[in-house]
């Protein structure tokens, strides 16, 4: 699927309006007062669910498809009114991206060996009943992405959503039942709590009914599913570096950049955060960054101005977050021309809105002394997270030398980094990243253990 900004447009034109956004959660399917009650009843659910033949899973997960094709335009618009995070438009593409590319059942696949021993099968089986944090940044495509991954796995899920989104990640959960019963399958497949907490958080990791913990958030949280003494899936921060070197098409490499930087106002972990250029294109990068791909140019005034709103005390300012290139401009007093969706500047490598992960249209340029330089100066940018690094360069020898010492679960080159995610590139979605713990980009097989059935001289018919 290739991503436009004029896509983009058409699609936004086409969204209703002033929809509401209830507060009520009575009715829906799958929310609790207590985890201790929605962890009980994804485990009666999740019986069922690991009974189940492999085809009547497919079954629910193809009505699950269908339930975020319809919605995606509401869904989209509760995660912005909810969050105040991001943009409609691109996050309608996000939840059509998770309906169409996220891995099912196909996903869960056999080994075989077979000789004059006999048989062994390894088999990739359920955990059980799965728990499950996830951001506000993204929270019903996480819910909903991991949701079908978990249970073509034959697992049920238990989700502690950013209290910031709970609305929207109910409305993500009841979603998800009401497919399973329209499908056949029970109800309680995916389940939450009506007020998600800290405490909620910590009582669902230590819950003896949950074998494995799933994180998508900033390192805080991976740390303590980490140290929870469960098998946990961590997907954590980044700070992705966009390197361009001497051999790039930089018209391409700036209008790639820019467009992969400030999608869904720079919400996804693996967006452009900042560009390392080599020192011979830097100047004309920038020209072409700020004449035709609506780049602000900032002032050193204004830079110092954006730093001390964008991070207040040195602490991130949530109320930035998400906020598009014209927002951020205005809490500075600058009044920007409708054109501009990204502001850009020249810096050193510490700089604080080069070097801090910000998740907004904020694009620092570091300048680099060849081609080594630069890739020490990005290394260091990536502040050894593992996440996500991009290259645009037509030098393959650069290419490989960047991709083993930068050593990401993900590298873009020559491209946007939305790529990555399946936006004008090949591969599967995922909205769970997990650098931290290995898994890298993370499917239905990620949620499943590993098991080995051998039968001993017999079933060898060779």
């Amino acid at each position: 699927m290739s991503v436009s900004e004029q896509m983009v447009q058409d699609i936004v034109a086409q969204v209703l309006a002033n929809m509401q956004i209830s507060s009520d959660t009575a009715g829906s399917h799958g929310v609790f007062a207590t985890m201790d009650e929605a962890v009980e009843a994804a485990r009666k659910a999740q019986t069922v669910i690991g009974a189940m033949p492999m085809d009547h899973r497919e079954k629910i997960i193809t009505c699950i498809r269908q339930k975020i094709r319809e919605h995606a335009e509401l869904l989209a618009r509760m995660g912005v009114k909810e969050t105040g995070m991001g943009n409609v438009g691109h996050k309608i593409l996000k939840h059509q991206l998770v309906a169409e590319k996220t891995p099912g059942t196909e996903d869960i696949t056999t080994k075989a060996w077979s000789g004059d021993r006999g048989l062994t099968l390894t088999e990739m089986g359920p955990f059980g009943v799965i728990g499950a944090i996830t951001p506000c940044t993204n929270p019903s495509e996480t819910i909903l992405c991991n949701a079908i991954g978990m249970l073509a796995g034959g697992n049920t899920v238990v989700f502690n959503p950013h209290p910031a989104a709970i609305k929207t990640s109910i409305f993500a959960v009841n979603l998800l039942n009401e497919a399973s019963l329209e499908a056949g399958g029970p109800d309680h497949i995916a389940c939450t709590v009506e007020h998600p907490t800290l405490d909620t958080s910590a009582i669902l990791m230590k819950h003896k009914d949950i074998q494995l913990i799933a994180a998508t958030g900033g390192p805080g949280v991976v740390t303590a599913v980490l140290s929870s003494g469960r098998r946990g899936i961590g997907a954590g921060a980044g700070n992705p570096p966009a390197l361009v070197d001497e051999t790039a098409d930089v018209q391409k490499a700036a209008e790639d950049i820019v467009n992969g930087c400030t999608f869904d106002n720079n919400l996804p972990c693996i967006a452009e955060k900042e560009i390392v250029a080599a020192d011979s294109i830097a100047d004309e990068l920038m020209h072409a960054m700020i004449t035709e791909q609506g780049c602000y140019l900032a002032s050193r005034q204004e830079q110092d101005a954006l730093l001390s709103v964008v991070l207040k005390g040195g602490q991130l300012n949530r109320d930035c977050v998400g906020r598009d290139a014209k927002t951020l401009l205005r809490m500075i007093g600058v009044d920007a021309p409708d054109h501009i969706r990204c502001i850009t500047f020249e810096g050193p490598k510490e700089h604080p809105l080069i070097s801090e992960e910000l998740m907004m249209p904020i694009l620092g340029v570091v300048r680099a002394q060849g081609f080594e330089d630069a890739v020490q100066k990005a290394v260091w940018l990536e502040h050894g997270n593992r996440h996500s690094a991009h290259i645009h360069s037509k030098n393959v020898d650069h290419i490989t030398a960047y991709a083993k010492a930068i050593d990401t679960a993900i590298l873009v080159k020559n491209g946007p980094s939305y790529a990555a995610l399946g936006f004008g590139g090949e591969g599967y979605c995922t909205f769970t990243i997990a650098s931290r713990t290995g898994e890298g980009l993370t499917s239905a097989s990620s949620f499943t253990k590993r098991r080995r059935c051998v039968m001993c001289d017999s079933l060898c018919i060779r």
